[in-house]
């Protein structure tokens, strides 16, 4: 069942650099948000706050509160392991494992969770999940040859097979189409729309037209200074943020005059 996310007073530090600061949003459940904004203003930093990876930097700490459906992702008796398997990733290169197969890349997930699944109950999570990610019917004749001989797009979509098998509740995403074609784009575009009806997601893309084609609700990050920390300038729903921001800087950003 997928959740809604509510950040409130986050700020997020590497050490003593406080790098994003004072966020609040609420992610809607079952709904695209985007997060723009030029380089360097946190955005991929606020997005893998999300799930924990972000501490996976030896000395990268949260202040403040994440809470999913009622839960405090923070709170010291939650296991960060436990929030990434409900909290998905895929990456800005796809990054399939290469020594495995099609068929083993999906199910790596499930492995490392340790959930042992008996052929019968694999070959339906392989197949539910590649339907999932639109890749079904472009490799079920090659679940077993390695994921890294596919295109650029289908091993993307492979990571997102990847990444919905172990039935996480949300989905981030930072930058996914950011490595690939504009055919591949399209048809990755395409399946965050489908994928909505089912999960949360969190986009993180540099490209204005991608977050007003894909996205519900955006968030726009800035920097008032290089060296200071970013924090979020406005959120609001994407047709709004498009065509009436609130702040300035929102219309500056979108219309391309800086960033």
């Amino acid at each position: 069942m997928a959740k809604s996310i509510d950040v409130s007073d986050l700020s997020i530090y590497y050490g003593d650099f406080l790098a994003v600061e004072g966020v609040n949003m609420t992610v809607k459940s079952k709904s695209v948000t985007a997060f723009i904004g030029p380089s360097g203003c946190g955005k991929s930093t606020m997005l893998r706050s999300l799930n924990r990876m972000h501490e996976v930097i030896p000395g990268a700490r949260v202040e403040g509160k994440v809470v999913v459906d009622g839960q405090s992702l923070y709170d010291p008796s939650v296991d960060p392991v436990a929030v990434r398997r409900q909290i998905g990733m895929v990456f800005q290169r796809p990054n399939p494992f290469p020594t495995m197969s099609i068929y083993d890349n999906v199910l790596a997930g499930n492995r490392l969770n340790n959930k042992k699944l008996k052929k019968p109950a694999a070959d339906e999570v392989v197949e539910k999940s590649l339907k999932g990610a639109n890749l079904w019917n472009e490799v079920k004749d090659r679940l077993n040859k390695p994921g890294m001989g596919l295109s650029g797009g289908q091993q993307q979509r492979l990571c997102i097979a990847r990444a919905i098998a172990v039935e996480p509740e949300v989905l981030l995403m930072d930058e996914p189409c950011s490595a690939l074609d504009p055919i591949s784009t399209s048809a990755i575009e395409d399946l965050i729309h489908e994928l909505k009806t089912e999960y949360t997601i969190v986009i993180v893309t540099h490209n204005m037209q991608q977050a007003a084609r894909v996205s519900d609700d955006t968030g726009f990050f800035n920097l008032k200074a290089a060296g200071q920390p970013g924090h979020l300038v406005e959120f609001n729903p994407t047709k709004k943020m498009f065509s009436t921001p609130d702040d300035p800087a929102t219309e500056a950003y979108i219309s391309g005059r800086f960033g």
